[in-house]
């Protein structure tokens, strides 16, 4: 599993033209799913987004988690974050998961999010997407599991 977490002021996805989630203060974070992940490895992601401190205190060092801030997340399914461009200028996206293994993978991550207390809106999975990112800092931590 591989994440781009982003702290966001605000943050919000598209699709046809329709707003279906927004957020303010929080993450934004893409999220891939390898051919690999387990409950395990999304148990494993989910407790270590929500313990990131990465969120400004009162003398503004990065000593805040999501939960501290009452923070929010929105999840936004991205398969390319496995792109393997060794070879040739198209990239192979052989490690990612297939779309009926990796859909699920997304939703249980979601729910993992939610159930530590995290308000959690997603994308939605497979669909041509807008998103927008109004990162924070910029403040951008990428984990892989």
């Amino acid at each position: 599993m591989k994440a781009v977490i982003q702290r966001v002021t605000q943050g919000s996805v598209s699709v046809a033209g329709q707003e279906i989630a927004s957020i303010q203060s929080g993450f934004v974070i893409l999220l891939g799913i390898g051919k690999e992940d387990t409950l395990t490895t999304a148990e494993t992601m989910a407790k270590k987004i929500t313990q990131l401190r990465v969120f400004s205190d009162e003398d503004g060092k990065m000593n805040r988690s999501i939960l501290d801030i009452r923070g929010s997340a929105l999840v936004v399914s991205q398969f390319t974050l496995y792109a393997d461009t060794r070879k040739g200028n198209r990239p192979s996206f052989i490690n990612s998961g297939p779309p009926e293994m990796a859909e699920p993978m997304v939703q249980t991550f979601i729910e993992l999010l939610s159930a530590q207390g995290v308000p959690t809106q997603s994308g939605q999975f497979a669909a041509d997407m807008q998103v927008n990112i109004q990162n924070d800092g910029p403040v951008t931590i990428l984990l892989e599991y």
